[in-house]
């Protein structure tokens, strides 16, 4: 965007010549190819490019919107020629105005006048020094101009491979632009390179067909990375903001301010080298056309009729379609259909920064008077509107910020409650505000923010629960130092205000007493005396939840029936049951409600948001044995993650699908490298367990019995600090089995179900069964097995499944070899379906070892045509699953569901007689005939 002029291996030597005139712009200093983040393939294509260049000649158009980093990238461009040897001519446009006639040739041309390597001859040099000295071209000598800007140019490349780099080649005079255009068609052969950056503009329909290297936006990863390098030190909420808006632009990371406290009234931040590059003709806009993009600025959602009635109110004139064209015409602003959208989200910044505060005001007011009467946002313009304190304005704030909470803007809630602070006239007013706030923006998980509002919320008077609640959260970022009173020594509410801070204090103190019992108890004995109307708070269920999951694993889950049921739960409500519920041992419940809260996730549009509930789904679907599923959501979630520049809830996902895998294969993960356990911990607390126990769960699945059953036999051994261990009771019982520990297995099961008394989740319970079915002695394991089935196994297939192999395999002990094969198929068609291939090939040796026939259509039959025994939509099924297509690549062949595809495997297989997809193809030959 600066005019410079640059001269790499010619000097000015002339005396008497006047310099070239400079530009308006402030030279930047040039970034070297290490602080280019996220370019790594466009700078591989221009290293290229500077090859080819030396060696035979090329030309690039570096192109890309306003912030890009194109200036950046010309610069490493520089660097690399000079680090080839090559010399270096420079030119740039200037945005400030209209450029001076020529002066981008004057710019490249000036320092090689003066050079005797320069052979210019005949009419070459009379042209260029009227060039240079007049400022004009008579018309023979433009005619003429291009071919001797071409010439002279060849000459200095036959000297020394040449560079030509060109800056903001749309914003160069007319004349310079086209004979740079003329010239980068016809730099084959010689060893001269041109490369330009430009902007989309009208003009580059001349530089049409010449190769281009795209740069694009940066993606969340790389924007992360970007703000990390450059600036450090932001809280979660900050970046967030800075991501949104930047959209991946490198120029608006870099310079878009940050604000501690709300601005008053609220106007888009900006920077003048930012609004210099997004909106350089904003001002010079008609005052309609601003009028028309404050409002579009305040109101970024606004559908078209309504910013143009808006603008009209603010003008005092009729605002129509006209309106807007000379906005359109800068491209400052697109049309999506009944709305006006800026070109870029920092573009609202940029065009609205040198708006005053009363204009602002007024365009708040505007927009006030035309929204619905009580709505959010009508508030919100209104309370943005108002100047000094105004405390009937105050409360309506106040209570609106509920309103907002239960459309999933937390955001926009605590700008309310900040506001309402500052209307409000009395001091407990205030302070009320400012604590639930603070209480939010924790919630939120932005600690700064929340410890900022805490710090001012005690400055006012606050009851005894705010009181602590503030002093816990300005304590630091350790839950367990900032517990400031114990449980037993709260004070019982007094008041709603109250009443919600002792829910805030209970949730944040949880995860520090879980690990101490008799701390955990005073937790929960304080929540039991909370009001009845308490009983069924997200916030409470959660807290006992994390304080205690297994010993009011019961509780939790009966209060749980009846909550998340209605549609005007809040998603952060339905994240905090879904996690009480996995946390009591009810992962179905968990899955529902993480269900839930996706599809609230994706109707009101919070990309960011989904993957954690996308990793809570996951977590629900491994520890109910479907690992097919679940790997495939931990798969979703990292790359939703990842594109969101999500750190930990990428680092999470990757080592739970690595379990998963290891899980459905049978193979020992790798160990998890400590800092990444330490990333992942800020979305899964109990990482660190789940991982153990799944690592002690592979390892069972793998064969490795032995060190199997020592690693699930440590953890059982005090379930009440790792409670997803009670999840792996039965491959706990089976490896106790196949390695003779039967016994103490089952005295350690009675313990267990000792402690956990009447408490313990019906999931834990069925469990239990189902373990203790599997290390039964022979006399008592058909009462077991009858009693394990008795308790509505059909709600866990995988338990089912595994009660019906254990039993298989007893039946082949016993010599009944019929009912084993029937048995043995049901479990590994459960299992085929859940995507266990470890132990559907467990169960086909099984089978093998009671007489089962690889090549058996029906046990006891001969074999049959599978196309009379099968429907024809299952025979399509069959055949695809035969030639090795996943579940998800025949439901998309096919137009269903993977878990449609799973269940008509579950009923093809046994009537074909396989238990596995390597079967099937056997079975059906090569025209779906059962082999003879």
């Amino acid at each position: 965007m600066n005019t410079r002029t640059e001269v790499s291996a010619f000097s000015v030597v002339e005396s008497g010549r006047r310099a070239p005139r400079p530009g308006s712009g402030v030279p930047r200093r040039p970034v070297g190819r290490k602080r280019l983040v996220g370019r790594g393939a466009e700078l591989r294509r221009l290293q290229a490019f500077v090859r080819d260049a030396a060696e035979h000649g090329a030309t690039r158009v570096v192109c890309g919107e306003a912030g890009t980093g194109k200036s950046e990238f010309l610069a490493a461009g520089v660097e690399l020629a000079s680090s080839e040897g090559m010399c270096v001519l420079r030119c740039a446009g200037s945005r400030d105005g209209s450029p001076d006639e020529l002066s981008g040739l004057l710019q490249i041309l000036w320092p090689l006048l003066g050079d005797a390597r320069v052979p210019l001859g005949g009419k070459d040099l009379p042209a260029l020094e009227r060039l240079l000295v007049d400022g004009a071209l008579v018309h023979e000598d433009r005619a003429r101009l291009p071919f001797t800007v071409l010439r002279v140019l060849e000459s200095v490349s036959a000297e020394r491979p040449l560079l030509i780099a060109v800056d903001d080649w749309d914003a160069l005079d007319p004349t310079s632009a086209d004979v740079l255009a003329f010239v980068a068609r016809r730099t084959a052969g010689l060893p001269l390179g041109l490369l330009l950056t430009s902007r989309p503009h009208p003009r580059r329909t001349s530089l049409a067909g010449l190769p281009e290297l795209p740069l694009g936006p940066l993606t969340p990863a790389e924007s992360a990375t970007l703000l990390a390098m450059r600036r450090p030190g932001h809280d979660p909420h900050t970046l967030h903001d800075l991501m949104a808006t930047a959209a991946g632009n490198p120029l608006a990371l870099l310079e878009l301010p940050t604000w501690t406290e709300d601005r008053v009234p609220y106007l888009p931040v900006s920077s003048d080298r930012l609004a210099a590059a997004l909106a350089p003709g904003a001002a010079r806009l008609p005052t309609a056309t601003g009028d028309l993009l404050l409002v579009a600025a305040l109101h970024p959602t606004a559908d078209l009729p309504l910013l143009l009635a808006v603008a009209s109110r603010l003008g005092g004139r009729p605002a129509d379609f006209a309106t807007m064209e000379p906005a359109e015409r800068q491209g400052l602003v697109v049309f999506d259909g009944m709305r006006m959208v800026f070109g870029h989200p920092a573009m609202a910044g940029a065009v609205v920064r040198e708006t005053g505060p009363r204009r602002c005001r007024a365009a708040h007011a505007a927009l006030a008077a035309e929204l619905t009467e009580g709505s959010v946002r009508q508030l919100w313009h209104l309370s943005q509107a108002a100047e000094g304190a105004d405390p009937e304005l105050a409360g309506r704030v106040e209570d609106v910020h509920r309103l907002a909470l239960r459309q999933d803007d937390p955001a926009l809630a605590l700008r309310l409650l900040r506001r309402a602070a500052d209307l409000y006239s009395g001091s407990e007013d205030r302070g009320r505000c400012l604590l639930r706030a603070a209480q939010l923006a924790g919630d939120a998980g932005w600690g700064r923010t929340a410890r900022a509002l805490a710090r001012r919320a005690l400055a006012h008077p606050l009851g005894p629960l705010g009181a602590l609640y503030a002093r816990t959260v300005t304590g630091g970022d350790n839950p367990a130092a900032r517990l400031l009173t114990e449980p037993d020594g709260w004070p019982l509410p007094a008041g709603a205000a109250e009443v919600d801070s002792a829910l805030e204090l209970a949730e944040l103190t949880a995860p520090a007493v879980a690990a101490d019992t008799a701390r955990a108890d005073a937790l929960l004995t304080y929540l039991d005396a909370l009001p009845s109307h308490a009983s069924h708070d997200p916030r409470l269920l959660h807290a006992m939840a994390t304080a205690a999951p297994v010993r009011r694993a019961a509780t939790v889950l009966a209060r749980l029936a009846a909550a998340g049921r209605g549609n005007n739960v809040a998603l952060r409500d339905l994240e905090r049951l879904g996690e009480a519920a996995l946390r009591g041992g009810a992962p179905l419940r968990a899955l529902e409600l993480h269900r839930q809260a996706e599809r609230r996730c994706r109707f009101h549009d919070l990309p960011d948001r989904l993957p954690l509930v996308l990793l809570r789904q996951g977590l629900a679907r491994l520890v109910t044995g479907d690992w097919g599923q679940a790997e495939t959501i931990f798969r979703r979630c990292g790359e939703q993650a990842g594109e969101r520049g999500l750190t930990s809830e990428a680092t999470a996902s990757g080592l739970l699908e690595r379990l998963t895998r290891g899980l459905r294969t049978g193979a020992v993960p790798e160990p998890a490298d400590a800092h990444d356990v330490e990333i992942a911990r800020q979305s899964v607390s109990a990482i660190e367990e789940i991982l153990a126990v799944g690592t002690g769960w592979a390892q069972v699945e793998s064969g490795d019995v032995a060190a199997g059953y020592a690693t699930l036999a440590r953890l059982l051994a005090d379930p009440g600090r790792c409670t997803a261990v009670l999840f792996a009771l039965v491959p706990f019982a089976e490896a106790a089995a196949a390695v003779h520990a039967a016994e103490s297995a089952r005295a350690r099961l009675r313990l267990l179900e000792r402690d956990l008394g009447p408490e313990r989740a019906p999931l834990v319970a069925v469990g239990l069964a189902v373990a203790e079915a599997v290390l039964a002695d022979d006399g008592d394991a058909g009462a077991l097995y009858e009693r394990a089935l008795a308790m509505d196994v059909s709600q866990s297939p995988f338990l089912e499944a595994s009660l019906r192999l254990a039993h298989g395999r007893r039946l082949r002990r016993w010599h009944e070899f019929t009912d084993s094969r029937v048995t043995l198929r049901q479990a590994a068609a459960t299992f085929t379906m859940m995507g266990a291939d470890a132990r559907v090939t467990r169960i086909t040796e099984e089978l093998r070892a009671s007489g089962e026939r690889a090549d058996t259509v029906t046990a006891g039959a001969p074999a049959a045509c599978a196309a009379n025994i099968l429907s024809s939509q299952e025979m399509r099924i069959a055949r695809l699953a035969a030639r090795g297509l996943s579940n998800r690549q025949i439901g998309a062949e096919l137009g269903l569901s993977p878990r449609t595809i799973g269940a008509y495997l579950y009923r093809i297989f046994p009537r074909l007689g396989v238990t596995a997809r390597a079967q099937l193809a056997g079975v059906l030959g090569a025209g779906g005939q059962a082999p003879a």
